[in-house]
């Protein structure tokens, strides 16, 4: 089955800026976070899908290369027609043969044979181990500024009894002697010579007699472990936080994986974030954002004062400089954006009410905007 289009999973056009990428990703990440569908494997596979998208979306080379060859950008190979190395021929020729008669048999023997043995080599040579990944859910002010959690993730590492090796501590492998170490057996069909996997090992050219206990000749063994993560500020949710070397154990020596985690950050009772800038409302009197006042506000770096103008209408937006998040890539820091919301008495004693008629027979304050409506009302009814 051919592989979605990378575009049409986060439902954005091929010419979509960087930042329409970023966002889309990021509504739909929310809509199909594991932590919100819970059990819901549909969600889950349709959440693994948007973030692979978004992998290669937001990486410049990455989004060329496939705007270019499409999937087979990231198949080894180095064009749209995948024959950029040995291997990729191999799968090519092999699910040709495959679709003739079935995988294994003399087919897959022959392409053994044809491409040298490839598979057997890369099974003995040492393993990359698996990268992991994991979800967490952190406040809006650690999202803001940074934050260190230790976390638990069950992983494989390297079995500390045979050292990785897989054989009984004072013990050691030997050499296969139905393939002498090569991996591989010779034979003969028709016109061809068969280069067969070697039956008894298994392609690994060697044998081992006595298995480690404690990982049972494996080489590894499953732990829980507890590392520390520093989380930067400026995550948001969507936000994918690498932890290097901290995934599972490679084979044979291999390098260790990666550890991914996933940022989910919980609503803030005051403040929505956008990009990063911060907003919040400020609800103030009638009598305040008339004659003007000075007012408190909260921020994330404690509250600030702010002088409210005489005149203020309701829905003004004042802006406090660098009191938004920083930028998680280091480039600078974000404003608050604080909207005025000019909040109507309900509650009136009898004597307010008369002070406020008193007021409205005075002319009522200066209202531009009420006599420019009167005056097209005027206008329109002549």
């Amino acid at each position: 089955m051919s592989k979605k289009d990378y575009y049409e999973i986060l439902g954005v056009a091929s010419n979509t800026s960087d930042d329409a990428i970023k966002s889309a990703y990021r509504k739909l990440a929310i809509k199909y976070h594991p932590d919100k569908n819970s059990g819901d494997k549909k969600a889950e596979d349709k959440f693994k899908e948007v973030t692979e998208a978004y992998e290669v979306l937001s990486d410049k080379n990455k989004r060329t290369q496939y705007d270019q060859f499409g999937h087979a950008a990231f198949q080894g190979g180095t064009g749209p027609s995948g024959f950029g190395s040995t291997a990729h021929a191999e799968d090519v020729f092999r699910s040709v043969f495959e679709g003739l008669g079935g995988s294994g048999g003399i087919f897959g023997d022959i392409l053994e044979g044809a491409f040298g043995g490839s598979t057997s080599r890369q099974r003995r040579s040492s393993r990359r181990g698996s990268d992991l990944e994991m979800s967490m859910e952190i406040s809006f002010e650690e999202a803001a500024f940074g934050v260190e959690k230790s976390v638990n993730i069950p992983r494989h590492e390297t079995c500390p009894t045979c050292k990785g090796q897989g054989a009984a501590p004072g013990t050691s492998k030997t050499t296969c002697s139905y393939c002498n170490g090569k991996g591989q057996v010779m034979s003969q069909a028709g016109f061809f010579s068969v280069a067969r996997t070697c039956p008894q090992c298994h392609g690994e050219g060697e044998i081992i007699q006595s298995p480690c206990q404690e990982c049972r000749g494996r080489g590894r063994v499953k732990v829980q472990r507890k590392i520390d993560v520093k989380i930067p500020a400026g995550v948001d949710t969507g936000t994918r936080v690498r932890v290097y070397g901290e995934g599972e154990a490679g084979q044979r020596g291999g390098e260790r994986g990666d550890l991914y985690i996933l940022i989910y950050v919980k609503k803030h009772s005051i403040f929505k974030r956008d990009e990063n800038n911060i907003l919040c409302e400020l609800p103030v009197s009638f009598v305040q954002a008339t004659l003007g006042d000075e007012v408190e506000v909260p921020t994330l770096y404690g509250r600030v004062k702010m002088k409210i103008p005489a005149s203020t209408q309701s829905g003004k937006i004042f802006r406090l400089r660098q009191k938004g998040i920083t930028d998680v890539h280091g480039y600078g820091k974000g404003d608050q954006l604080v909207r005025v919301t000019v909040e109507i008495p309900t509650k009136l004693s009898t004597k307010q009410r008369q002070l406020l008629r008193e007021f409205d027979s005075l002319g009522g304050g200066s209202t531009p905007g009420i006599a420019s409506f009167m005056d097209k009302i005027r206008g329109a009814f002549k």
